[in-house]
């Protein structure tokens, strides 16, 4: 896209999250939705299709640019970008890498107009940080595939027309090879959703199980090749993983800015707390993480966008951004004192959000796992 561009959309982006997005932050939280109205607004920004090529009524930012976006969307409360989040990418992402040109313009401009929200349905009970080891299965029968089985924790699952869902064409139980992906619409019989979970943190950012019982799939909803299916989701969740990693950098922010302006104006001991240096040392602890994280991000976009889909330094943003938002909305908590652990104030929501990015989209320790395997490998 034209720098100059990008440059408005980031900026229009940023007003929008701070002039209408918080403020429906409480009414999300009390809900547990987001509001139609900013769903919408979203929709007419082209937020549903940021990271969708142009070609397919997308805006087609690059990754360098999707990550400038993603530092604004992350400022307010996660349900909004996670309504976003999945359109645009993991699960987006596998029918724009791999699915057939006739998928592409079949799903892609649904996509990102927002008029579809799809869900990306690899998770399971035994299968969460080794989806090598998935059970449900999807078997050929004529010119359809028959799946059978069972996914949980898929967001926005409640909302979605589709479903990229892994299944098991072949191979055994924890092998990769032998998985494939298939787009499954919502309408089709023998699929269920189940009810939204309950989560300690990020309401309305919706989430279920889905169940599948001799769900009928055409032939053609095949993503790609049979046995691919493992391979498109390592890769999207690794691109995913930069996305995540600039959101927990926006959210970082937004902690740290609530930090400072309770700082100024709450005073103890005849002065504002800002004025202690123990105070002072949590703000600049955090500011000097905000600004790592996302120094990280910026410099693994560019990487990617040149060609070097890395996925050790998309790890190494994931884990280092996820776990320094963790530290930061500790220790706004902590400035906060008090007040910071009452219902109403936004740090101890926004602690509670913070959680679940060192857990999804893999956990802070297989992150680890990526890196040193990735290190040693390099090594030998």
């Amino acid at each position: 896209m034209d720098p100059d561009d990008v440059s408005l959309i980031v900026g229009q982006v940023g007003r929008f999250v701070r002039d209408e997005v918080l403020p429906l932050e409480e009414t999300i939280e009390a809900t547990g939705r987001v509001p139609d109205d900013l769903r919408r607004k979203a929709a007419e920004m082209g937020l549903f299709g940021f990271s969708i090529p142009e070609q397919y009524g997308g805006l087609g930012m690059a990754m360098s640019e999707e990550v400038r976006l993603a530092f604004e969307l992350g400022y307010a409360s996660p349900a909004f970008r996670s309504m976003l989040g999945t359109n645009n990418g993991i699960a987006g992402q596998v029918i724009l890498q791999f699915g057939s040109e006739e998928q592409r313009q079949r799903y892609l401009p649904r996509i990102a107009s927002g008029e579809s929200v799809v869900s990306f349905a690899l998770t399971e009970a035994e299968a969460g940080s080794d989806p090598a080891s998935l059970r449900t299965t999807a078997r050929r029968v004529g010119d359809h595939y028959v799946i059978n089985g069972a996914k949980r924790f898929i967001t926005n699952a409640p909302d979605a027309d589709l479903f990229v869902v892994f299944a098991r064409t072949g191979g055994n139980r924890g092998e990769s090879k032998g998985i494939s992906a298939f787009v499954v619409d919502r309408s089709s019989d023998g699929l269920v959703v189940g009810p939204p979970d309950e989560k300690m943190g990020q309401r309305g950012a919706l989430s279920a199980e889905v169940f599948f019982t001799d769900v009928a799939v055409p032939a053609d909803g095949l993503i790609g090749e049979e046995g691919e299916g493992y391979r498109a989701a390592m890769r999207v969740l690794s691109r995913g993983r930069l996305h995540i990693a600039a959101i927990c950098v926006g959210l970082a922010d937004r902690l740290l800015d609530e930090s400072i302006a309770y700082a100024r104006s709450r005073a103890q001991f005849g002065r504002p707390i800002g004025e202690f240096q123990l105070v002072q040392g949590m703000l600049a602890d955090s500011k000097a993480e905000c600004f790592a994280g996302r120094s990280m991000v910026l410099q693994a976009a560019q990487a990617y966008d040149a060609g070097q889909d890395d996925r050790m330094h998309n790890a190494c943003c994931k884990y280092f951004c996820s776990e320094m938002l963790s530290r930061v909305a500790d220790r706004a908590v902590q400035i906060h004192g008090g007040a910071g652990y009452m219902r109403g104030v936004a740090v101890e929501r926004l602690y509670r959000d913070a959680r679940l990015f060192r857990i999804y989209e893999g956990t802070s320790q297989i992150q680890q796992v990526i890196i040193a395997r990735a290190l040693l490998s390099d090594a030998a």
